[in-house]
């Protein structure tokens, strides 16, 4: 028993340190509630289809992410390709980059997107079609929230 309680505090400090060393390899935080919060969105193309989804793309998605940006729920959308190809499995085609607010409308949904919709596309019929066919065409797509860790000059 004796051995039990003076190895306790040894175990103790062990887990701590390791509990730490855990947190700190831990992704970094995005920031404050109140600060902006940014998403990058990548969208991996089946291979020959990548201008037909990008067309869709600006045609049906990016005028929905325009309006939500003159909202002030988004600050800013960018939109960017790779220059060169990668491998197959690390290949993406398209990263949307969106910085919102602040991380409450980053994960919450848009009260007035539905409206947004509407307004944007009244012939919801083609708008849906044209929508089915963008996902149709994607392989995958994944979402990265990414925080900037640039030191701040002092």
């Amino acid at each position: 028993m004796r051995r039990v309680f003076f190895a306790l505090p040894v175990l103790f400090s062990l887990v701590l340190m390791g509990g730490a060393a855990l947190y700190a390899q831990g992704a970094p935080p995005q920031g404050a509630a109140d600060q902006p919060y940014t998403v990058e969105y990548y969208y991996k193309v089946q291979w020959g289809h990548q201008q037909e989804f990008l067309d869709l793309f600006l045609k049906n998605h990016y005028p929905l992410l325009k309006k939500i940006v003159s909202t002030g729920r988004m600050l800013s959308v960018k939109i960017d390709q790779p220059a060169y190809h990668t491998t197959e499995d690390g290949r993406w085609d398209y990263r949307v980059t969106i910085r919102f607010k602040d991380s409450t409308v980053a994960t919450t949904a848009n009260p007035d997107e539905a409206q947004f919709m509407k307004e944007l596309w009244p012939d919801q019929e083609t708008y849906k079609r044209e929508e089915q066919r963008r996902f149709e065409i994607l392989l995958a797509h994944w979402d990265l929230p990414v925080t900037e860790i640039t030191p701040r000059d002092r």
